[in-house]
């Protein structure tokens, strides 16, 4: 139901391979790229995935760089492209979560080789044509589809093993693309469908993934919905959110899908009163549509309730932030601001910052 709006939608050129045991496909998936020489990608406690996906690829593997760090430093990058010249690779396969994918975007971008990526996490990086990068604790983004991977192979077998504490974090990471997608400038009828499933699928499933980690189903379900989300990353643009992560990730060095984590009910909260049809489609998506939920929470404490319920911290202050760094915080999250559905007012975004570092309730 378009509601007889006018809108744009372009759709991402990616391919998608998704079920149970699909890793298997790795090979024929390499070689439909063309791949004769892949360079393997994952973070350093990945590095068994990479040896396995290696052995995989048979002769199509050129060698594993574990090198994949957060918020893809250019040093790294530097690294892993003195391999891919060494080894003379044509094409590369990255596993593990957005660090690794992260790490294979950024060779894209400065070598034009092919990318094969595999998530084992819910983070969303692998269907967005944005590559965020740091330098000198400052992180930038861009968005170009040269940095599309071009296959994304979701194994739900892979994902069994993610720690829960990791489920939970990412998963809500991966909620947060398709909150902003909602009021994005660029928002369209069929990117919210998917906005709203993805979150659906994620907070139907995060709270089982905590109690039970082996849940099949539940994994599924979880996996679908980041696949989703991350559509929804990748398509439209982003706002506070992304923004205030990029900050506290990029500058403070706060870990990335718990940042969001912290962040995502303060902000949502923030944008409440200048974006009521999404905060509705929220709501609905989380299952928390006002008075007909026992706790009659709308959409920002139902996502702080979420955090809660799988075990997550809510607090800026128990990951590692000061004090004293909130001031300069808000400064930089006014500066070069995304497009807001709500003008950013630094006092405000102050407040915000001040209730996210302690943990309390959004407002």
């Amino acid at each position: 139901m378009t509601d007889g709006v006018d809108f744009t939608y372009t759709g991402l050129p990616a391919r998608v391979v998704f079920g149970t045991g699909t890793l298997a496909r790795v090979h024929s998936e390499a070689e439909r790229l063309g791949m004769l020489r892949a360079l393997v990608l994952t973070t350093p406690p990945q590095a068994e995935h990479g040896r396995a996906v290696a052995d995989r690829l048979g002769e199509r593997a050129a060698g594993v760089f574990s090198g994949a760090m957060m918020h893809t430093p250019v040093e790294v990058t530097r690294a892993a492209l003195a391999v891919v010249a060494e080894v003379r690779a044509d094409g590369v396969v990255a596993i593990g979560g957005g660090s690794t994918i992260g790490l294979g975007k950024a060779i894209a971008a400065r070598t034009g080789v092919p990318q094969l990526a595999i998530p084992t996490t819910y983070a969303g990086s692998e269907m967005t044509p944005i590559l965020g990068e740091t330098e000198a604790g400052h992180k930038t983004t861009r968005r170009t589809l040269d940095v599309l991977p071009e296959t994304v192979i979701y194994d739900v077998d892979l994902t069994l093993s993610l720690p829960v504490a990791l489920s939970g974090t990412s998963g809500i990471n991966a909620i947060a693309h398709a909150v902003e997608a909602l009021y994005a400038p660029d928002a369209n009828p069929i990117i919210s469908l998917m906005a709203e499933q993805g979150m659906a699928a994620l907070a139907r499933a995060l709270p089982v993934i905590a109690g039970a980690p082996g849940d099949r189903a539940a994994r599924r379900d979880a996996l679908y919905g980041a696949w989703l989300c991350g559509v929804c990353l990748g398509s439209v643009a982003m706002a506070l959110h992304h923004k205030l992560c990029h900050v506290l990730g990029g500058t403070f060095a706060l870990p990335h899908a718990e940042t969001h984590t912290v962040v995502l009910p303060h902000a949502v909260a923030y944008n409440a009163p200048a974006a009521p049809e999404a905060m509705s489609r929220i709501a609905r998506a989380l299952g928390a549509s006002g008075a007909s939920t026992a706790s009659g929470a709308d959409g920002a404490t139902a996502l702080y309730d979420l955090a809660g319920a799988v075990g997550a911290r809510r607090s800026l202050a128990e990951l590692g932030m000061s004090a004293a760094a909130l001031d300069r915080a808000a400064e930089l999250a006014v500066q070069n601001p995304y497009a807001n559905p709500r003008p950013l007012e630094r006092a405000a975004i102050r407040e915000l910052l001040e209730r996210a570092f302690t943990g309390a309730p959004p407002r």
